[in-house]
């Protein structure tokens, strides 16, 4: 530690050597600005929104030395969160050799979340546990000088340099704003030279920087889209680095050669479902490699949407993609999916499934393997959420990074050309393609369709201490909505917390005036109250409205369920339903997603529907759309019609700590 904190101040004769090699020994000719992949969810989303602002970045292991940070021409560095912790993790201890080579470098450095503690630490701060953790949107405060009531902070006044202070001096409204945090530790005393720039509630120290050198940190993630002036913030960073520009059609002309070169003399065995990314990719290799060389394969799974299959090949017909052939293997995958109730089971489960059954299409067609590769629409969030990248968790395992398909990727047999790319990122390129906007502008389908939508359980599930975990959560409300009652409900969903999965409880609240509640005058303070629920205690992950029933039930009831035809059925009912609700409000295109879940408990032994409307653009963080009374009103009538049909419940969790889907 004495080491690094002196190196701020001298810089060795290492260093100079480390310094004059950027300019003459760079094997890059384009300036680069390199995040560190501390294996945070959001470690390539910094690579996405930087690279949004028109400056080129690229991601690097933790494992990079100094050297070779500076052959790639690195003109500015991003360290990212990650799931460790600075304060007891022994295989994130490692980040203090990592700070050392990267400030050797003399470079703006800006640390992240787990970025900004391993800074702190590495440097002489403190990092400390948080009794209460802070997850999802956070109101945050700009200090216009050193808080006195913090260790080590001097009380000059903010340096003219900090990228987040800056906002005071050029936004006069941005003395305080929302922004998304998934931490439980902090920095709680700071090192020698810094200060002090922002803090919340529950963290004094949610920004800092160098009194004099281009160093700052920042607890919050600037990078998600639900953090106000993010893109500010990392402006103002950038504004340091000599950076280069950066734009879709440059990674277009890239990748074409990348493509070309992967896939040689063979040709490429398409997975289509008819999705945004899968149509997308799919076009991308046509247009790249030619229509003889990519061949579709479009799986009917029976966990279609309604009228799905029928829908999709028409769509590709009518844009003259004619090498596509559908395969009904509806009754495979019902059977492999009976008594199946675990979701990471069910998703492994799907995974391999369109494998065999692309094997099968394959003999029967006389496609021999060593001929072909398959092609798939995977796009980054898929291999983030499913542990893909360097210390990333496992939040839940995408059916096309299972583990034969993992394998296969080992051995160059897989093409993914949208791997690096991002949903908004996916739309810009159909654009580019010349594909139609009916196809760009659909909501996002997961693979596995209504499989992970029909939550499974063969048991009810609650916490050991019920009224504990009631009296942690209700705890938060103000006085003003203490007329709000709220039970937790008998099944668990998949959230993600501190870059890492959970798998815990949801809290349903009840309330006897749902219109003042939603956009009444109390509305704000409800809506700013909703993500304490979360952190007030540590077995929920989620919090849903119900807007069908005023009053609690003494009991849920609940039974057994995994996936069948008959509760597939209901889902694609549920689903239409609200589909055709979203076009006579005219809210296809105000919402992002909106997911329609169906749990196995309710009220007298029926299902509960779980309405899951969500606005985002990457689908690494996303918020609670906010749906209007009256929608809610009459699609809540028209659900309760249906048999075994019994309750509706509206989620407002925004991610994280929940993910969009339930499972």
């Amino acid at each position: 530690t004495h080491s690094l904190t002196h190196s701020l101040t001298h810089s060795s004769s290492t260093e100079q050597t480390v310094m004059s090699s950027t300019s003459t020994a760079s094997t890059s000719p384009r300036p680069v600005v390199a995040v560190i992949d501390f294996g945070g969810q959001y470690a390539h989303l910094i690579v996405n929104r930087v690279r949004r602002l028109g400056v080129y970045a690229e991601l690097f292991h933790t494992s990079v030395t100094a050297a070779e940070l500076a052959a790639h021409h690195v003109v500015g560095i991003i360290l990212s969160g990650g799931g460790g912790s600075v304060s007891g993790d022994e295989k994130m201890r490692d980040a203090h050799g990592l700070v050392g080579q990267v400030l050797s470098l003399q470079l703006p450095t800006l640390g992240i979340c787990f970025g900004m503690q391993a800074l702190a630490s590495a440097l002489g701060g403190r990092v400390c546990s948080m009794v209460c953790k802070e997850y999802g949107p956070t109101e945050l405060h700009l200090l216009s000088c050193g808080a006195a009531g913090v260790a080590g902070v001097a009380g000059d006044q903010m340096p003219a340099h900090c990228v987040v202070g800056r906002l005071a001096s050029e936004n006069r409204d941005a003395s305080h704003f929302s922004v998304y945090m998934s931490h439980g530790d902090s920095v709680a005393e700071l090192p020698p030279d810094f200060v002090a720039t922002a803090s919340t509630e529950m963290c004094p120290v949610a920004s800092f920087c160098h009194q004099s050198k281009h160093i700052f940190g920042v607890q919050f993630h600037p990078e998600v889209t639900h953090t106000e002036h993010g893109n500010e913030i990392l402006k103002n960073f950038l504004s340091y680095c000599e950076a280069s520009e950066w734009s879709m059609k440059t990674y277009l002309d890239e990748l074409s050669t990348q493509i070309k070169h992967q896939v040689g003399d063979r040709s490429v065995f398409m997975l289509v479902s008819g999705g945004v990314d899968s149509t997308v990719a799919f076009a991308l290799l046509d247009k790249i490699l030619g229509a003889d060389k990519v061949y579709g394969l479009l799986v009917d799974t029976g966990l279609m949407r309604m009228n799905e299959t029928d829908l999709v090949k028409k769509s590709l017909d009518a844009i003259e993609f004619d090498n596509l052939h559908v395969e009904d293997a509806s009754a495979l995958f019902l059977e492999r999916l009976h008594e199946v109730y675990e979701p990471e089971a069910k998703r492994k489960i799907i995974g391999d499934l369109f494998l065999e059954v692309k094997k099968n299409v394959s003999e029967r067609m006389h496609l021999e393997d060593a001929n072909w590769l398959l092609g798939q629409g995977t796009i980054y969030p898929d291999t983030i959420e499913s542990g893909g990248t360097a210390h990333s968790s496992t939040i839940k395992t995408h059916h096309n990074r299972v583990d034969a398909i993992t394998e296969m990727i080992r051995q160059g047999r897989v093409v993914e050309p949208l791997k690096e790319l991002y949903k908004d990122e996916v739309r810009e390129l159909g654009v580019l393609l010349g594909l139609p906007k009916a196809l760009i502008i659909r909501h996002p389908f997961p693979g596995p369709g209504l499989g992970i939508r029909l939550l499974c359980a063969e048991k009810a599930s609650l916490p050991d201490d019920m009224d504990q975990t009631l009296k942690d959560t209700l705890s938060v409300l103000p006085k003003s909505l203490n007329h709000i009652t709220g039970r937790v409900v008998p099944v668990q969903s998949v959230g993600v917390q501190g870059d890492d999965r959970t798998y815990r409880h949801s809290l349903c609240l009840y309330t006897s005036s749902l219109k003042d509640l939603l956009v009444g005058e109390k509305s704000e303070i409800f809506w700013n109250t909703i993500p304490r629920f979360a952190n007030a205690s540590p077995e929920i992950n989620r919090v849903v409205l119900c807007v069908s029933h005023e009053e609690p039930p003494a009991e849920f009831t609940f039974k057994p369920s995994y996936v069948t035809k008959e509760r597939a059925n209901l889902l694609r009912q549920v689903d239409q339903i609200v589909n055709q609700q979203m076009a006579t409000f005219d809210l296809y295109e105000k919402i992002w997603q909106f997911p329609v879940a169906m749990a196995p408990f309710g009220l007298e032994g029926g299902e509960c529907v779980i309405l899951r409307p969500v606005a985002s653009k990457e689908a690494m963080t996303a918020a609670p759309y906010r749906l209007p009374i009256a929608f809610l009103q009459e699609t809540v009538q028209q659900l309760l019609k249906l048999d075994q049909i019994d309750m509706v419940v509206y989620d407002l969790t925004s991610k994280p700590p929940g993910t969009i889907e339930w499972e």
